[in-house]
């Protein structure tokens, strides 16, 4: 997956289009990420004893990463990821703009 723990993503689809924040999970099994403040809908929890009352509260769901796009920290715009061969023999990810390391 192109998107990493801590990218800066701009929403390209549903309800909160056009909003911008930083990845907080990554689930690559479902080709999905949560993102901090995004996709908030509200739960209702039932009480588990003392400790844990119930109510309302709210959940951050995961987006599909087809909803996302990477914004470079660089060039400040919103690119596709690629990637490039270090002497190292490791791979890094740059932005397709103005091809700077993401990473």
């Amino acid at each position: 997956m192109k998107l990493k723990v801590g990218d800066t993503v701009k929403i390209t689809g549903g309800k909160d289009k056009g909003r911008q924040g930083k990845i907080d999970r990554v689930l690559p099994t479902d080709t999905k990420v949560v993102i901090k403040g995004i996709n908030i809908y509200k739960r209702h929890v039932k009480p588990q004893g003392k400790d844990k009352p119930g109510g309302i509260v709210e959940v951050e769901r995961p987006l599909s990463v087809a909803n996302v796009a990477i914004i470079c920290s660089k060039c400040n715009q919103v690119t596709r990821v690629g990637y490039k061969v270090t002497k190292g023999g490791g791979k890094v990810r740059i932005c397709k703009k103005c091809q700077a390391d993401l990473d």
